[in-house]
């Protein structure tokens, strides 16, 4: 029993042997550091390309009314309710 688990073991890494050999090792062209410059590069043109695109955007406390100017229209909507159904 056990050569059969050592013959199995040998075809597995004669097989891994065989792959690794066909397809070569794994090469890697960039350096980790020229893939960060690249990296680095792609986000400052991206911020360009951000400040340029929410120019024409309206921000969020020009868009929305205040928390008390909405309480403000909420009551005035409400008493005028009341005051329909009062009559």
């Amino acid at each position: 029993m056990r050569r059969l688990w050592i013959g199995l073991a040998g075809i597995g890494a004669l097989v891994a042997l065989v792959r690794r050999r066909r397809t070569g090792p794994a090469v890697d062209a960039a350096s980790p550091a020229d893939e960060l410059k690249r990296k680095l590069a792609e986000a400052r043109e991206a911020a360009a390309d951000r400040d340029e695109f929410e120019g024409g955007e309206t921000p969020v406390d020009r868009a929305e009314p205040s928390v008390d100017e909405r309480r403000r229209d909420v009551h005035e909507a409400a008493r005028a309710v009341i005051d329909d159904r009062g009559d």
